[in-house]
């Protein structure tokens, strides 16, 4: 009668278990970095220029964990993200990007020390970087404008992107919208296998993770 009491604690304990820590401890995870809903008033006109990574922004990573079955994601962010692009007519002809990886904070400080330690060993790899290289094209409009203002528009973009001093050419989609001000809004979701960059896999015991995770990126560009 012992044994089969405690077998059953164990497996309430299994099933159970996770569901507390999730949702008592860790919380529900944040929902995606997307673009903001508009509101004010929308400027139209031309945005050939130059255009500078405003305050606002944020960057960081996504990844599901999984601890006895139970699915939940792990999420750090920063806003301590700069870079640059130039749009010429309906073109974004180049750009680059840096993110201070050791600024990157979650909700749970053992994963920062993971994370900031074995993982991406910020201590010697501070910061992540992405070039464009290849002009992504926002489609046939008016010369020198993007589509009108209030509408969201999404295209291919291409570059290198340096995690942990290793660079690979990486493609996603970017979803961008002119917003109140005169600024842009542009997201992303990054998908990254981690061997690919050399970033050993963070599982450990008992929380198991796939071989890769996602990039998390909303910009607010203005004018510079």
């Amino acid at each position: 009668m012992r044994v089969a009491a405690f077998g059953a604690g164990i497996a309430f304990l299994v099933v159970v278990g996770p569901l507390v820590f999730f949702r008592l401890v860790e919380g529900s995870s944040p929902p995606r970095l997307s673009l903001p809903a508009p509101h004010g008033q929308l400027a139209p006109g031309p945005v050939s220029g130059a255009w500078k990574v405003g305050t606002g922004s944020i960057a960081g990573y996504r990844v599901e964990e999984i601890l006895f079955g139970q699915s939940h994601a792990a999420v750090g962010r920063t806003d301590q993200v700069t870079g640059q692009i130039l749009i010429s007519g309906t073109e974004v002809t180049s750009g680059d990007f840096t993110v201070n990886l050791a600024s990157i904070t979650s909700d749970q400080r053992s994963r920062d020390v993971q994370f900031h330690g074995y993982i991406m060993q910020t201590y010697r790899y501070k910061y992540a970087t992405f070039r464009i290289t290849k002009p992504i094209e926002f489609g046939s409009v008016s010369p020198g404008a993007l589509p009108p203002a209030g509408r969201t528009i999404q295209a291919g973009a291409t570059g290198d992107l340096t995690l942990r001093g290793v660079t690979r050419s990486v493609s996603f989609q970017v979803s961008a919208d002119r917003v109140a001000g005169g600024g842009i809004d542009v997201a992303a979701q990054i998908p990254i296998t981690f061997s690919a960059w050399h970033i050993p896999n963070p599982s450990f015991v008992i929380a198991k993770v796939g071989d890769g995770g996602t990039i998390e990126v909303l910009l607010h560009l203005v004018p510079g």
